[in-house]
């Protein structure tokens, strides 16, 4: 792509949000056809055509030929670099999906693994047949960083997907000992994705880039921005406490060495003069007299509120399901593009399905997420439930 292409994703209205960016980014690669598979690319790091070109140029950087560990993110347009890694005979540490079961997964090629094994550890599908979990009381060190990016700036300022995940890992790296503020961090994106970026956007724990790498260049940002120093718990919900373990044994860590771990709204939770106290949705318990989580499932299921101040849970629906089709198949559709509901209501016979998400917000972007998901030969039909109603 030539730089004048790129001057066009260049962000155009004042007062730009990250999401306008992102959307900006995804609807310019698919229009123009760089995607590259899995697509759309909304909503994902996007992988595009020419990434394992790009890829090829880490093998210029004197930070990759002393790295010993290199820690790669499992985005499919890192998928070279993590390739480089093994046929390098580096350690390569690859985050765990989501972080559900940990923090990182150690790849480890079979011995005498031949060049097809290796591409195939170098995979998704690789990450899950050849790797051990790492625990935290591993002696980790790792060397370099390689993150995924949807926008970044040529002065090392970065926008991931929204889900915050690579940050979240660089400071739960920052809380284990693994990297240092001398750790460099490298990101792999198409030419496209190179913009600028107002710093207003920026955020106390935003990870900066020190490299990047493009299928035509190599730009090295001299970012002088501090990376974050760490967790900063104020940031974390319960809801991704319960979702995240890992998160639950490092705060018990910092807790003890006398760290601040107050996390997101825990300090809402006390009682004001004439307010009734909050309870959090996912606090795991209900107040007496207030509806259990069959009442407020038909509460939202009608739009009427199931309590003050408090957000409603939200349905998606999914409909045209092959006969054939499991439940199975479309919770391993659903986990692939990181959209997994609360709660999965199957109704095979009906062909349809309703998906359970804990606000408006996060059912459509679900929503937008499922575009065009197809299970066989079959596009599947989605749209907020209701929407589908009222049709």
């Amino acid at each position: 792509m030539s730089r004048g292409d790129c001057v066009a994703m260049e962000p155009r209205a004042v007062g730009v949000s990250k999401q306008d960016i992102r959307e900006q980014i995804w609807d310019h690669m698919e229009s123009q056809n760089l995607a590259d598979f899995p697509r759309p690319v909304h909503h994902r790091i996007p992988n595009f055509k020419g990434s394992y070109l790009a890829c090829q140029n880490i093998k210029d950087l004197d930070v990759f030929a002393r790295t010993q560990e290199v820690k790669v993110d499992p985005d499919k347009p890192l998928e070279g670099v993590r390739l480089l890694a093994l046929q390098s005979n580096k350690t390569l540490l690859v985050p765990t999906p989501r972080l559900r079961t940990g923090l990182f997964n150690k790849i480890t090629p079979p011995p005498g693994a031949t060049k097809d094994i290796l591409r195939k550890c170098a995979t998704s599908q690789g990450v899950r047949n050849y790797s051990v979990p790492i625990g935290l009381d591993s002696r980790v060190l790792v060397d370099l960083v390689v993150v995924g990016s949807v926008a970044v700036s040529e002065k090392g300022w970065r926008i991931g997907k929204g889900e915050g995940y690579a940050d979240l890992e660089y400071a739960m790296m920052v809380s284990i000992g693994a990297v240092s503020k001398e750790t460099p961090v490298v990101t792999i994106v198409h030419d496209c994705q190179v913009v600028d970026i107002p710093e207003e956007l920026l955020e106390e724990h935003d990870i900066a880039v020190d490299y990047i790498l493009t299928p035509t260049r190599v730009i090295t940002t001299g970012c002088e921005r501090p990376q974050p120093m760490g967790i900063t718990w104020s940031k974390i919900s319960r809801e991704m406490m319960e979702k995240i373990p890992v998160l639950r044994s490092l705060r018990a860590r910092e807790q003890q060495a006398g760290k601040d771990v107050t996390l997101q709204g825990e300090h809402q939770h006390l009682r004001e003069p004439g307010r009734q106290q909050a309870v959090p949705l996912n606090a795991g318990r209900r107040p007496p007299d207030t509806p259990g989580p069959e009442a407020n499932s038909m509460e939202a299921a009608r739009g009427s509120p199931a309590g003050e101040g408090a957000p409603l849970a939200a349905d998606v629906y999914v409909g045209n399901l092959p006969r054939d089709a499991r439940v199975s198949d479309l919770k391993r559709a659903l986990r692939e593009l990181g959209s997994v509901p609360l709660r999965l209501t199957w109704q095979g016979l009906q062909r349809r399905a309703f998906l359970r998400y804990p606000d408006s917000a996060a059912a459509q972007q679900a929503v937008s997420c499922l575009q065009g998901l197809r299970l066989g030969t079959d596009t599947l039909r989605v749209a907020l439930a209701r929407q589908q109603r009222d049709k």
